[in-house]
């Protein structure tokens, strides 16, 4: 008998999720956004019943019985619930107004509710969907499985959660690093860019700690587990961003505070008015003038289309403004968040400098004369061969100067060393400190910054390097001063050049040093001063972008998990757009504003003379969708640039 799959074997094998046993792919593609298909085929539906009415009602109401069941279904579900929780919210009113529409015959005016207030429901739960996937991408930074070397030295692959502390396990070239753990054998070169945000790569040899989702560049390594896969640093990032997200500040709108006095307003209203008006006009209860009539007309005229369309119209316009742009907000309450925020803190690698690095000049240290040129084009002609930031930033800058590349003999990889040949008769080696320190027997003065050394017959070069600011970063942080913003770097670089690049830009506030869990504590920090902008690129910002009132990644350079945590994407890592963002989200708010007065003004104006019997409903349901037409036209205004 064979034994069963389990969910947590699948995980591991590292498969696609269109082949898990448990789910099918139909089951997947059909429940996507199930919601918002429901309303839209709801909402055709509903078109269709309305013209049938004019040329046959069996027709009409066939298929304004599939409205209700689509989108009434849900409506009715949720409205149950939250009066078995005693809470009549705008939800509740929305949907008796639509129900008790069929009372005095005006289905199509109910069913017209339902959909519309199924369509902002669908819109709300597609942008949570968002919000939620942050995690999965961080599963899929790191295999989920690694290669274990058993005591009697064989290699087999087993499941990250299989894997005890102590065990031994083997990283090839290019492979990512499964879990944390100690250098047991080999050196390599590790690139911590996902990690850390940093570009330079860092050399790894026997003793050093070497953490998950690091990527082992140019030797082999065998590392001793110290950590297991539920206390990797993945996984520790993971729980930081889980842990942000809950703590997340919510931004309480003004329909959340006032839909439930309103909803249970309009409620004790309609019943009083039903016996009310016999009592003391002497009205009947019953028929098209009676009491009961006039208070369900009353009631389904105060359904609020126009306020509940009031937000997600302007919010709409506003990202389709902003898709325009190359902005990309995670729904439009974001827009509304950044109108309230009066700090930014910002991330440096990747966000305010281009996330490359370039060679910045060539500097001799000791020993005799030696063409610098010369000099440059060996080192240039050793890192064509590598694969690392350094390598392509010392070609580039051969390349800048026009000087060629010459022919390498005996070239030779140091893993996690540097590199050595023979180039155009000159034995060379380049790379860090320590190893050509070794070689050379020189005594080298440490570097305040990122530098590579090169050793060629007797003469010792170092090139200094450093993380390009983006062209347009300083007028960035000028015009975010002057909306008066507090502007605040945020990086893990070292100080020495957080504090080169913060003096370039004018940045005043300045934080390195730091780990993705001291980036969280101080976002936190400021967060509860007010209001707060992130703006971030990597692994080790996610944590950070999620906690903040307003998380921004970099969609191009941006890791997936950046991008999963923020609230807010820059399409083309165009930061230039900061400040057109500010004033946008203040020109959302105004009109946001505008429209909710307008709606509350349309519901006053269509609900008072069916009340009084001064016009039929039917004129009132026009009056009442007028305003909402209204409101859309103000809405528009937001798709101007």
């Amino acid at each position: 008998m064979t034994r069963p799959y389990s969910f947590d074997e699948f995980f591991a094998s590292n498969k696609e999720e269109t082949v898990s046993p448990f789910l099918t792919p139909d089951s997947r593609r059909w429940g996507k956004n199930l919601s918002l298909r429901s309303a839209l085929f709801a909402g055709f539906l509903l078109a269709c019943a309305f013209v049938c009415s004019f040329y046959s009602s069996p027709a009409s109401l066939a298929l304004l019985t599939a409205v209700y069941f689509l989108v009434g279904t849900p409506a009715l579900i949720d409205s149950l619930h939250d009066l078995s929780n005693f809470e009549i919210n705008i939800d509740v009113l929305m949907t008796l107004a639509a129900f008790l529409s069929v009372i005095i015959g005006s289905e199509l005016e109910g069913a017209l509710l339902l959909v519309l207030f199924e369509l902002s429901a669908a819109m709300e739960g597609m942008v949570a969907q968002k919000t939620r996937s942050s995690v999965l991408n961080l599963h899929k930074l790191s295999p989920r499985v690694a290669c274990v070397i058993g005591d009697d030295g064989i290699i087999y692959e087993k499941a990250l959660a299989e894997i005890p502390i102590g065990a031994r396990i083997l990283v090839k070239a290019g492979e990512i690093i499964p879990l944390d753990g100690q250098v047991l054998e080999g050196r390599s070169y590790v690139n911590l860019v996902h990690l850390t945000g940093e570009s330079q790569p860092m050399g790894k040899t026997l003793g050093d700690e070497v953490p998950a989702g690091a990527g082992n560049l140019d030797g082999t390594l065998t590392i001793r587990v110290t950590r297991t896969s539920g206390d990797s640093t993945v996984s520790r990032i993971i729980k930081l961003i889980t842990q942000a997200q809950d703590a997340k500040p919510k931004i309480e709108q003004f329909l959340d505070r006032f839909g439930k006095y309103y909803a249970s307003t309009i409620i004790l209203l309609s019943l009083a008015f039903a016996i009310a008006l016999p009592l003391f006009w002497g009205l009947p209860y019953l028929g098209p003038e009676g009491g009961i009539y006039r208070a369900l007309a009353f009631l389904i005229a105060a359904s609020p289309c126009a306020l509940i369309l009031a937000t997600p119209t302007a919010y709409l316009s506003a990202i389709s403004s902003c898709a325009r742009r190359g902005i990309l907000p995670k729904g439009g309450i974001m827009l509304d968040a950044v109108a309230t925020c009066m700090t930014i803190a910002l991330d440096k690698t990747g966000t305010l400098t281009s996330g490359k690095l370039t060679c910045t000049g060539i500097e001799h240290l000791a020993g005799p004369s030696f063409d610098q040129n010369l000099a440059i084009a060996i080192a240039a002609s050793l890192e064509r061969h590598a694969v690392h930031p350094i390598a392509e930033a010392l070609t580039t800058f051969a390349q800048s100067r026009q000087i060629s590349i010459l022919p390498v003999e005996n070239f030779h990889s140091i893993a996690g060393y540097g590199l050595q040949g023979t180039v155009a008769t000159h034995p060379a080696i380049i790379g860090q400190r320590e190893f050509i320190q070794e070689k050379s027997q020189a005594s080298l003065p440490p570097a305040d910054q990122m530098a590579t050394y090169l050793y060629v017959q007797g003469s010792l070069f170092v090139f200094h390097f450093t993380d390009t600011l983006r062209p347009d970063a300083k007028k960035v942080i000028d015009q975010l001063k002057k909306d008066h913003l507090r502007v605040i770097m945020l990086t893990g670089d070292h100080a020495a050049s957080a504090q080169r690049v913060a003096q370039e830009l004018g940045i005043d506030e300045v934080f390195a040093d730091l780990r993705p869990e001291d980036k969280l504590a101080k976002v936190t920090e400021l967060a509860q001063q007010g209001p707060l902008i992130m703006v971030g690129d990597g692994i080790n910002d996610a944590p950070a972008l999620a906690r903040a009132t307003v998380g921004i990644s970099m969609g191009k350079i941006g890791s997936a998990t950046a991008v999963d945590a923020s609230d807010i994407i820059f399409i083309h890592d165009d930061i230039s757009l900061l400040g057109w963002l500010y004033k946008k989200a203040h020109q959302t708010r105004r009109i946001l504003r505008e429209n909710i007065g307008l709606a509350l003004g349309v519901i006053l104006f269509a609900t008072t003379p069916a009340l009084l019997g001064l016009v039929p409903l039917w004129v009132a349901v026009i009056l009442h969708e007028g305003g909402t037409v209204l409101v859309g036209l103000n809405s528009l205004r937001l798709l101007k640039k």
